[in-house]
């Protein structure tokens, strides 16, 4: 089980994500009208808080980008 910081990073990433995910709702889904230079703001600040969840999904799975990489085929540390 992660650690309570892990936790509560990944709850707060989310619940920032779904923020901007339903304010993109509102402009995409319910016809919400953006000047186009607004528009691209919001859909960058969605892109971030989705690649802020990604990174703390990856840390509270144990799988963070840090972690060192499974071994390929060659490198069996089981042979």
């Amino acid at each position: 089980m992660a650690d309570e910081a892990t936790r509560d990073a990944y709850r707060d990433a989310w619940q920032a994500w779904m923020k901007q995910l339903e304010r993109v709702h509102e402009v995409l889904l319910e016809g919400e009208r953006l000047s186009p230079d607004r528009l691209k703001g919001l859909l960058n600040r969605e892109a971030r808080a989705k690649q802020a969840y990604d990174e703390a999904r990856l840390k509270l799975l144990g799988l963070d980008e840090t972690a060192a990489p499974a071994p390929s085929g060659d490198e069996n540390p089981f042979r």
